[in-house]
């Protein structure tokens, strides 16, 4: 099925690449960098999950 209409904004796009960017930065670092790696972005996040 196609559609005809432009997408202004391809979430699977932009999905795919923020993971190819994380999983490039992951890559070089050991386990323990990765663990904190994610708390200190934890720390940084602005944005609150929403339930």
């Amino acid at each position: 099925m196609k559609t005809t209409t432009e997408k202004q904004f391809d979430a699977v796009k932009f999905m795919r690449q923020q993971r190819e960017r994380l999983s490039g930065k992951l890559a070089k670092m050991t386990k323990a960098e990765i663990v904190a790696y994610f708390r200190k972005r934890k720390l940084e996040m602005k944005t609150k999950p929403s339930s």
